[in-house]
């Protein structure tokens, strides 16, 4: 549409804003009403998303209200990820039980990245040959099948007790939260501008860098999700945040489209246990009866990074250049390193 760099990453991270602000909304509906009722609102959510869709490509000769619609598909589409994955997360935790919360974040974790990881060249392949509106179209089917799966299985029932005021979990859990939001600018910052990148670069290949990173991120929580109930969440995420911070610093400097696929590689591998590693930690915060709060205040934080990162990151190139952001990376993942520190000593002290 010839917009500028600061824009497509408005219209990637917007997004964020509704899912960040409906997080705690799914967490009380999942407390409150059961974690199926948010599961079904959130996937009718992403459907409606594909038919937004499906009408911005309708209106792609008038860019500004294309542009529009597109941002309203965004939005639907933030909504439906905070009521689905808070749902289904809350709804693994309660059906495995609560000693299996890390393989349950885990096992989340790997179908959302694994989708991601098949999607990223899918989609180029949709818009090369049929055009935007063939995601959209994809988008329909794949929330509507979901819909229909969610709907077919059985509800866990709402554990009973007090559940407390907002600003209390939100208090106990905001630290780990910071950590997460920091840890995971590295995805934030690939998602959204691998693809420039590589065009400024003038390389081939942006979409398998996602596909890489995808990859190495279900292959991470698939061998070694077991190493956060043996050696702690703290000292897991440790060691994650340093891989990851290695991912980074191989993008920055990236010379070739093979030093840049590497990179992607290794940060997926790092980023793969940060998540679960300090959720673990975070949930333990709470009573059992608040857990859907908590996942979903948890959770908020990356949306956070997710909407912020795209404009910020967006400027940061206008003034130094693509491969800069990834040095804004690094530097967020260590600091997310030294709060997580922080934290297992306090928890040790």
């Amino acid at each position: 549409m010839g917009y500028s760099a600061v824009l497509a990453g408005l219209a990637i991270s917007i997004q964020y804003i509704a899912t960040l602000v409906s997080r705690p909304w799914a967490g009380r509906i999942s407390d409150h009403l059961g974690a199926k009722v948010s599961v079904l609102w959130g996937m009718a959510c992403c459907t409606i998303s594909g038919l937004f869709l499906v009408g911005t490509a309708a209106l792609g000769e008038i860019h500004w209200l294309s542009f529009a619609v597109l941002i309203v598909s965004r939005l639907l589409l933030g909504v439906g990820e905070s009521l689905g994955s808070t749902g289904a997360t809350l709804w693994g935790i309660t059906s495995a039980g609560q000693e299996h919360t890390a393989k349950v974040i885990g096992l989340n974790g790997i179908s959302t990245y694994g989708g991601m990881a098949l999607a990223a060249p899918l989609g180029v392949v949709l818009d090369h040959q049929w055009g935007l509106t063939s995601i959209g179209v994809l988008t329909i089917l794949i929330g509507a099948v979901s819909f229909a799966m969610a709907w077919r299985k059985d509800p866990v029932p709402v554990e009973p007790g007090e559940h407390l005021p907002f600003a209390h979990v939100l208090g106990r859990v905001a630290p780990h939260g910071m950590g997460l939001a920091l840890g995971g600018v590295s995805y934030s910052v690939l998602a959204t501008f691998v693809t420039l990148f590589y065009a400024y670069r003038h390389w081939s290949g942006a979409a398998l860098c996602l596909t890489a990173f995808g990859l190495a991120f279900v292959a991470a929580r698939v061998l070694f999700i077991r190493t956060i109930s043996r050696y702690g969440g703290f000292q897991v995420a440790i060691f994650s945040l340093l891989v990851e911070s290695a991912g980074m610093i191989l993008l920055w400097q990236a010379v070739s489209p093979w030093m840049a696929l590497a990179g992607a590689a290794v940060g997926g591998l790092g980023l793969s246990l940060v998540f679960p590693a300090i959720g673990v930690e975070a949930v333990k915060r709470v009573p059992e009866f608040n857990r859907g709060t908590a996942l979903g205040v948890y959770t908020a934080f990356s949306d956070v990074s997710f909407f912020l990162v795209g404009p910020i990151a967006g400027a940061i190139i206008g003034f130094f250049g693509y491969a800069s952001v990834f040095l804004f990376a690094l530097i967020s993942v260590l600091i997310a390193l030294g709060i997580v520190v922080v934290l297992k000593q306090t928890q040790q002290a």
